[in-house]
């Protein structure tokens, strides 16, 4: 009895161990994600950046990830998943490295594009890894990965505002977290990554026959579709945010600076409190409310005449717009059961039809105005309103 409770508590604790290294791979991919959207401003300035360049650099890399990242998915079902994912998260901490020493819009636009499959291996292989350690709460455990990511999104502006009080700059920042990727490749090297797919010894020929069959399942079709303009409230409006501060709402790279931070520290907040809410709260209708209220937040965010009033609607709506990934991806898992690589192929595959989004908002911003772009993005609130099922 002893050697069996032994044992018991050494597998409880591995498991432990392994689902904290997965959440702290979320984690830094996020704080890269949280540094390089606050410092936008300074990026453009120094590197002398167009909007539409701007937009090259989320469209291209997305694409390059969308044609790379179905192969991903596909072997990340098989026994390749391990290799795959530490050598994914070598291939972050180049691109982290090629970023912070880009001089250049071409180099910019290199590390980028070398992020995105990497990200795809490192980060989201490791995801599905996650949503296979139990298959039946999928969206709770969504619910404690998009709690890791929110961290690093608000601490990665934090991480700028003390590189910038130590007289260092947003290059040190990337270049430190190149070395913080080794780190924990290595770490995430001491576990196997085993597969929860029933297709474990299906050829890549036959995985991707059966992503591009997935993909236009008509339950499947509507998370991927709900996903995308899911986006157009979080990590796109995260994208313009402190370049609409400062070119639209006339505020300074300070002000900018401080609404991601409001943004991203709120949405931390409410990120912690969707989990013992999805306890007592059915996802689907929490998230078709908090579509409604936050549909109206944000236009009172574009029509607020000072910056104040727009930082009190920006804090309300990271605080109502907490689980809108997390719901919709966990419905997408549960959609494919026993297939979580699988459903990095299909977002994928389904990433080559939208990959022109964010250029096309780049060159909306350019030829009309950025206030233009923005108020696009209230497309988001309204496809989910009009798109969640009423029953499941």
């Amino acid at each position: 009895m002893t050697s069996f409770s032994s044992q018991s508590n050494r597998a409880v604790r591995r498991l432990t161990s392994f689902v904290l290294i997965l959440l702290a791979i979320e984690f830094l991919d996020e704080l890269v994600f949280g540094l390089e959207q606050a410092a936008w401003p300074l990026i453009r300035d120094e590197l002398q950046l167009t909007y539409t360049q701007i937009g090259l650099l989320f469209s291209v890399p997305s694409l390059i990830g969308a044609l790379a990242e179905p192969f991903i998915g596909v072997l990340g079902d098989t026994r390749w998943r391990r290799v795959l994912i530490l050598g994914g998260g070598l291939g972050f901490a180049l691109a982290c490295a090629l970023t912070g020493f880009a001089f250049r819009f071409e180099i910019l636009l290199l590390g980028f594009a070398l992020f995105f499959p990497s990200s795809g291996a490192f980060v989201s292989l490791s995801q599905a890894a996650l949503m296979d350690t139990d298959p039946q709460r999928h969206e709770a455990w969504m619910a404690r990965w998009t709690v890791a990511g929110s961290l690093g999104v608000v601490a990665g502006p934090l991480v700028l505002a003390g590189l910038a009080g130590l007289g260092l700059g947003w290059r040190v920042g990337f270049l430190a977290f190149a070395v913080l990727a080794v780190v924990l490749t290595i770490f995430a090297a001491r576990f196997p990554f085993p597969t929860a797919s029933t297709s474990e010894h299906i050829s890549l020929r036959g995985g991707l026959r059966a992503a591009l069959q997935a993909v236009v399942r008509p339950t499947v079709l509507r998370w991927l579709i709900l996903l995308e303009f899911a986006d157009l409230m979080l990590d796109i409006l995260l994208s313009f945010l402190a370049l609409y501060v400062v070119d639209v709402a006339g505020g300074t790279v300070e002000q900018g600076g401080l609404a991601v931070t409001v943004w991203t520290g709120v949405g931390l907040l409410g990120d912690f409190l969707l989990i013992p809410l999805l306890e007592r709260v059915r996802g689907l209708s929490y998230l078709r409310v908090s579509a409604v209220v936050v549909f109206c937040l944000f236009l009172a965010f574009l029509l607020a005449p000072s910056f104040p009033f727009k930082l009190v609607m920006l804090a309300l709506m990271g605080l109502f717009n907490a689980g809108w990934y997390a719901i919709i991806q966990g419905q997408l898992y549960s959609a494919l059961p026993g297939q979580s690589g699988t459903v990095m192929a299909v977002e994928a595959l389904f990433g080559l039809a939208v990959s022109f989004i964010p250029a096309l908002l780049g060159w909306v911003a350019d030829e009309f105005s950025l206030t233009v772009t923005m108020w696009l993005l209230l497309l988001g609130p309204v496809a989910l309103w009009v798109g969640l099922p009423r029953r499941t």
